[in-house]
């Protein structure tokens, strides 16, 4: 993709990973890459960070119940889990991802230590959530399903909930490739690497999403940015 396409609006164009007719072999082999980016471009961060900050509000008596939407590898959800045996936090870890060929990827990695459900993450409304989260998500949705997205967290998340994702600017979508190179990454995870931060938001776009979203409690959300190239949004109640 040329470099200095232009990044005023978010780019619209679907990512090849989400393409169903992609063989569940390369599919692993793009989350595993994809996997190896994150963690080159410390994705766990923001994540282990907010949790680190609801912790401060109090650990509470019984298992943080964490809903991780859009799992992928698995990868975020083994990071939590150390986390919580590092920190002596309970956990009841649990993943939903819309792709059917997520599952089989993240069950090795974890080990059982989640319950993983292939579906529609609304299907899970009402099971007592503490805390929902998302990495690299929202910016595959439509305006739309985001919207839902963020209300469904707001209605659900009884400590909080967190959006990492990433931000749109110049440099890491310009740069992107090279990194993607030297690590050796799959085609496929080059170009929507790239891909993902041009069609990534910017804070004036999240605060509008969040007023048209959450008018009552956009207030109390805060929009953060993560070294090196994360905009994230999460609410701690």
């Amino acid at each position: 993709m040329n470099p200095f396409a232009s990044l005023r609006v978010p780019i619209a164009r679907e990512e090849e990973m989400d393409a169903a007719e992609l063989p569940p072999d390369h599919y692993a082999k793009v989350l595993a890459d994809l996997s190896r980016i994150n963690a080159l471009t410390l994705a766990p961060r923001p994540t282990l960070g907010f949790l680190d900050r609801v912790e401060a509000r109090g650990i509470g008596d019984r298992p943080w119940r964490i809903l991780d939407v859009g799992f992928g590898a698995g990868d975020m959800l083994a990071r939590i889990a150390r986390w919580g045996e590092r920190r002596g936090v309970a956990l009841d870890l649990a993943g939903v991802d819309l792709n059917p060929k997520s599952e089989a990827v993240a069950s090795v990695r974890l080990g059982g230590r989640a319950r993983l459900v292939t579906g529609d993450y609304r299907d899970l409304a009402g099971r007592g959530w503490d805390i929902i989260l998302s990495s690299l998500v929202s910016h595959h949705m439509t305006p739309g399903q985001r919207t839902e997205f963020l209300r469904f967290m707001e209605a659900e998340a009884a400590r909080g909930w967190l959006v990492n994702d990433l931000h749109r600017q110049r440099l890491p979508f310009a740069g992107y490739p090279l990194l993607a190179a030297l690590a050796l990454v799959d085609p496929i995870v080059r170009r929507d690497g790239q891909l993902s931060v041009g069609r990534s938001f910017r804070r004036a776009e999240w605060l509008a999403m969040l007023a048209e979203a959450l008018p009552d409690a956009a207030g109390e959300c805060r929009i953060f940015r993560s070294f090196p190239y994360r905009l994230c949004v999460e609410r701690i109640r």
